[in-house]
């Protein structure tokens, strides 16, 4: 008997629209799950080298939440380029900052694979929102409930 494994090429790929509401949802468990998404691994025939996932509009960026005292205690680290040039910021101050879509976008950035054009790909099918308005509408995207999926994926306070 001899069996062969599927492989997906790239045209034959159906790429579909899903809106995920992001208020009062746990940053980490949302990242996983937009990250899943974009790769593609929730396909029953996903291909690790073929762009398979789907596009995603997040909206209400600006309302997730941390468990724990992760909002003061969490810090990011960049470095500019100059000598003693580590700067850092806490996740509170990001999200209370001028782009605090960043913590989300950042978050699922680390969450594909490094280094990678795949992944640079996958990221530019990732689109986040602070309002709760998209001009994505055309395109006739899926909603998922996103907080319903598991009780631990929302916090209220």
């Amino acid at each position: 008997m001899k069996s062969t494994t599927a492989s997906l090429k790239p045209a034959e790929v159906e790429k579909k629209w899903i809106v995920i509401d992001a208020q009062d949802a746990v940053v980490g468990r949302l990242a996983s799950f937009i990250a899943m998404r974009l790769r593609g691994k929730h396909r029953a025939d996903y291909t690790p080298h073929v762009d398979c996932g789907d596009f995603v509009v997040v909206v209400n960026a600006d309302k997730v939440k941390f468990t724990g005292k992760k909002l003061s205690d969490k810090i990011f680290y960049w470095h500019t380029g100059h000598p003693g040039g580590v700067k850092q910021r806490t996740a509170g101050q990001i999200l209370g900052g001028k782009y605090p879509e960043r913590v989300l976008e950042k978050a699922v950035e680390r969450m594909l694979p490094k280094e990678s054009p795949l992944a640079r790909k996958q990221m530019t099918h990732l689109r986040i929102y602070n309002s709760a308005e998209h001009p994505h509408a055309a395109q006739n995207p899926e909603t998922i409930a996103f907080a319903d999926l598991n009780a631990k994926n929302v916090r209220s306070a």
